[in-house]
């Protein structure tokens, strides 16, 4: 069957664009020149352009400037949109001209023609549907609120529902006394609730990170237009806008202090995108402690057993793999490059516009949902269901020579690391080394070098 093509124009002449298209030649000739990836923006931000319009429909009916029948049909279109339909008319690649200028149109196109089918009447894509924007404020803007809405919907119930669950796990283990490891060697024991302990803080302070940068992602570019002046924009249609956004989404949107910042830099994406690292950085350790406990079942640590999720070869039989903290290392790997594409990409503003928006959008989202999804898997398939091994960690344990520390104040550092060198020598338990080469009684001993008790600090006596 041949495919059907309608001929639309625009300021640049005629094109053809498929019959069936909801969009028009700006659109199609975004298609035409981006060839390049195959990755488009996410419905989530395309989900957000759209908000954008509608909130803006509403401010201009308000303000009298825009027609009130047009204006509810683009407002009725954008909620379409918003709703999750005709995602298929958002194809542009990620990789296109850097104002994202093309996105922008893209929405533009394709909200007027569903508003001029709603309202009987040609609607505008430039005159009506963008009145009072441009593509300068509109893509900056989209890229703060999609990214303050999925903060709000995936990142921080994730990052939460994670440090909850360490919180949870910990104090189940809190009778639990593991020999402690620092340069991955036998050092002086510690409870695992205090490993754990310090992966929570980890995430709760990675929560407090968010929320610390989201107070600069709360602040909007949109009524800056064209360079920052605002030109062709009423003068209240910004501080109406981000009332009206703010009073829909339940977030404190408002006018950045300066449209000139909001257009020209992406310092609120480069802030938010590095606090991602960090927490990042955070998931990694996890992972990788989780690793190392888990490791074995019989030449490894094997401290912890982590919950069997899947066959681990496809020709060792038996083998069971850390397939959820593999998982959450190569999210934090992912978070970690899309940081460094941020970080560069948020130099790129050139006098009043930064010119790598698209990939900005495209890399911060990425982040925030991988990062909230994970965590949450992290939680529910490792943290809460793995089981200890006891039996591993009280052997290491009792053979522990670390554990001579403790005698330090009482027998002096160079005696006790005679003892401590015997007995891993030997390799017979610290306690019936100390017995025999110190003036101390089994029973001074066995208080001495209880392993709970060490964990406690302070000063053996």
């Amino acid at each position: 069957m041949t495919k059907q093509y309608r001929t639309e124009k625009d300021s640049m002449g005629e094109l053809k664009v498929p019959a069936e298209a909801l969009y028009a030649a700006q659109t199609q000739r975004a298609i035409n020149n981006f060839p390049i990836s195959g990755l488009a923006l996410p419905p989530a931000f395309i989900k957000t352009v759209a908000l954008i319009k509608k909130n803006a429909a509403k401010v201009n009916m308000d303000l009298g400037v825009l027609d009130q029948q047009k204006g509810e049909a683009i407002v009725t279109a954008a909620q379409q949109i918003i709703d999750g339909q005709h995602q298929d008319q958002f194809p542009i690649d990620v990789f296109q001209t850097g104002s994202g200028t093309s996105t922008n149109m893209n929405v533009n196109e394709v909200l007027a023609h569903i508003a001029s089918e709603i309202a009987g009447e040609n609607v505008g894509a430039n005159d009506h549907v963008n009145m009072g924007q441009s593509s300068n404020d509109v893509i900056p803007t989209a890229i703060h609120v999609s990214a303050a809405l999925e903060c709000q919907k995936t990142l921080l119930p994730g990052l939460i529902h994670l440090a909850e669950t360490i919180e949870k796990k910990a104090a189940s283990v809190d009778n639990v006394t593991k020999t402690g490891r620092t340069h991955l060697m036998d050092a002086m024991p510690i409870r695992m609730s205090q490993e754990l302990g310090a992966w929570a803080l980890q995430i709760r302070n990675g929560i407090d990170r968010i929320e610390s940068a989201l107070v600069r992602v709360y602040k909007l570019a949109l009524g800056g237009t064209a360079v920052g002046t605002g030109i062709n924009a009423d003068p209240q249609f910004a501080a109406k806008f981000s009332q009206a956004l703010s009073t829909e989404t339940g977030l404190p949107f408002q006018p950045n202090d300066s449209f000139f910042e909001s257009l020209s830099a992406q310092d609120a994406m480069v802030e938010l995108s590095g606090q991602m690292k960090v927490i990042a950085v955070s998931l990694m350790k996890i992972a990788n402690d989780l690793r190392w406990m888990n490791s074995g079942p019989l030449a490894g640590l094997g401290e912890i057993e982590l919950t069997a999720l899947q066959p681990g070869s496809s020709i060792m039989p038996g083998k069971v793999n850390p397939v959820i903290p593999e998982a959450t290392a190569m999210v934090a790997t992912q978070v970690i490059g899309n940081d460094a594409t941020i970080t560069v990409a948020g130099q790129a503003g050139t006098f009043q516009l930064n010119v790598m928006l698209p990939v900005i959008a495209y890399n911060i989202l990425q982040s925030i949902e991988i990062l909230g999804n994970v965590s949450t898997v992290l939680a529910d398939k490792a943290i809460s269901t793995f089981e200890v091994r006891e039996d591993n960690l009280q052997q290491a344990l009792s053979k522990n020579p670390i554990l001579v520390t403790a005698l330090n104040p009482i027998i002096g550092y160079e005696l006790a690391a005679k003892v401590a060198k015997s007995a891993y020598k030997q390799g017979r338990p610290i306690v019936d080394v100390a017995e025999e080469m110190t003036d101390l009684t089994r029973e001074e001993l066995e208080k001495l070098l209880e392993p709970s008790h060490l964990t406690k600090g302070g000063i053996s006596q």
